[in-house]
């Protein structure tokens, strides 16, 4: 347990140095699901301020705090039901990087306009629908989550991504530390797809082109990269 919240200590600690929030806009978690519980970032409290004692404890179950003495993240219910949703989702972030941003206030997903994109996400990132008034009144943050889940279509893996529309994104990955990585990529494509867009909204790359990178990076034939040998 000691080593989650040092992980997910660094992870919140490096989204204002990654240039993805202004003040304490964002979170990241990470699961242990031996334990049943989660580790999340505090409502509201400054980066700078946080400490390992600071993070907060939850239970995946119920959604009980049991560890810490602070509120956990407004987020918390919908980092809760992604975990519910997908065994395979290790930890969550959640930014508001403005050209992520962008993306998610103009409800458009973020589109595969060329090699960087294509190198980590399987397609577009989605942006999930709107919420409805009676969703925003009542249990916002885990409709939150369902408008998220509705987006994926069952799929967490090949786009480990969704923007909340009006919101912002949430990322995820085996690991806190990798869905801290996933929101860096995505701000970063986001951004670029913003530019070309700019220069010419009616970009589209060949596709065999975008299979090809994804393909070297992703699935039993990918050659990127290397393999530490130890021993």
């Amino acid at each position: 347990m000691r080593d989650l919240l040092r992980e997910v200590l660094e992870a919140n600690k490096r989204i204002p140095a990654a240039g993805l929030a202004t003040l304490t806009w964002g979170n990241v978690s990470g699961i242990d699901r031996g334990a049943g519980v989660y580790v999340i970032k505090p409502s509201g409290v400054p980066y700078h301020e946080l400490t390992e004692e600071s993070l907060v404890t939850v239970e995946i179950e119920t959604g009980r705090v049991v560890g810490g003495t602070l509120k956990p993240s407004v987020d918390s219910e919908t980092h809760r039901l992604l975990y519910q949703a997908f065994p395979a989702i290790g930890g969550i972030t959640h930014t508001h990087s403005t050209h992520a941003v962008a993306f998610a206030q103009a409800g458009r997903d973020i589109p595969v306009l060329g090699t960087t994109h294509a190198d980590n996400f399987d397609g577009p990132i989605p942006c999930a629908r709107d919420l409805t008034a009676a969703e925003c009144e009542t249990d916002y943050e885990r409709n939150t989550g369902l408008a998220i889940l509705d987006a994926l279509d069952g799929d967490c893996v090949s786009v480990p991504a969704v923007l909340a529309a009006g919101h912002g994104p949430f990322t995820w990955g085996a690991t806190a530390t990798e869905s801290l990585e996933t929101a860096i990529v995505c701000e970063a494509v986001a951004e670029i797809a913003l530019h070309t867009l700019a220069l010419n909204p009616a970009a589209t790359p060949p596709e065999h082109l975008i299979r090809r990178h994804y393909r070297r990076k992703h699935g039993p034939d990918a050659y990127y990269g290397n393999i530490s040998e130890r021993g």
